[in-house]
């Protein structure tokens, strides 16, 4: 089986350059954080992204009340 990767680079690419053109710099950045969205919640249905760690990484930082 081929990667499918370049294909949805190609089509994210032309779905952003679409949006910048018509819709301008605002409709460009909705684009961009509705795809990276996309993108995360993709890793994660896949099992590829482990959600839990990644915000329990947030609160390292923070001391307890």
């Amino acid at each position: 089986m081929r990667p499918v990767w370049p294909l949805v680079g190609l089509t994210f690419g032309t779905a952003l350059g679409f949006a910048g053109a018509f819709g301008g710099f605002g409709a460009f950045f909705i684009v961009l954080f509705l795809g990276a969205l996309g993108f995360l919640a993709g890793r994660a249905i896949e099992g590829d992204l482990d959600l839990g760690r990644l915000f329990s990484s947030f609160n390292e930082g923070r001391r307890p009340r």
